[in-house]
């Protein structure tokens, strides 16, 4: 295993041109769709189900150009249960690749993938489903974001290439971004990347201390079916 610094050069500002969106809460999604159309009208947007009916619905008649599904875009179906669809090489090779990277570059060209420009995301709100007093160790365990986290998480480590939008509350400043810069600058990119690492730490160091307290006799076997001999 290899791990180096990036010694290839650095954008300074990134025109959102491939737009990767995964969320759960779809609110202000509009803003943020209009800031990138603004600043971009030839923007794609990439995304799954729920989140993918949403971005159609506020494209309309822009759909056809302007969107894509992860699905369309891998070739590789959900598993039942809504699972595996975002956990893909060719959506986390245009996370997670430099720019001016010849090498990069030739991978996702190889596959057929582009370089995300932004990853826009929100996970699963495990700590409100936890506050219940009724929530059972199976409805924690089903609540448990995987994608969500991986795919926030590659694009904050690939700061340099990717905008990583992970809040509501940061659509409107990233909108007023890209309309004032005509894209996102490096600054602006970095700071995303705090608190999109601020955020999964967060909600893993959630979900880890709310397992560490369930007790198995009585808050996650009674729940299970088990197999018969």
């Amino acid at each position: 295993m290899t791990i180096r610094e990036n010694k290839f050069p650095v954008k300074d500002i990134v025109v959102p041109q491939h737009v990767l969106v995964s969320v759960f809460g779809k609110q202000g999604l509009d803003t943020l769709v209009a800031g990138v159309l603004a600043c971009n009208p030839d923007a794609m947007f990439y995304s799954t189900g729920g989140t993918g009916k949403r971005i159609g619905e506020i494209l309309g008649d822009r759909a056809g150009t302007n969107y894509t599904s992860v699905e369309q875009f891998t070739k590789a179906p959900e598993m039942e249960g809504g699972l595996v669809k975002t956990l893909h090489p060719k959506l986390h090779a245009g996370l997670l690749a430099e720019r001016n990277n010849p090498h990069h570059t030739q991978y996702l060209l190889a596959m057929q993938g582009v370089y995300f420009d932004m990853m826009v995301g929100n996970l699963y709100p495990f700590g409100e489903v936890v506050a219940k007093p009724d929530c059972t160790g199976e409805q924690a365990r089903i609540n448990i974001d995987i994608g969500g986290p991986a795919m926030l998480m590659a694009a904050a480590k690939n700061w340099h290439s990717v905008a990583v939008v992970s809040s509501p509350d940061q659509y409107q400043k990233v909108a007023r971004f890209l309309h004032s810069y005509e894209g996102i600058p490096l600054e602006l990119r970095f700071r995303l990347a705090q608190q999109a690492l601020t955020l999964v730490g967060n909600y893993r160091a959630a979900i880890a201390n709310h397992f560490e307290g369930l007790d198995f006799a009585t808050q996650v076997l009674p729940h299970l079916e088990l197999e018969k001999a």
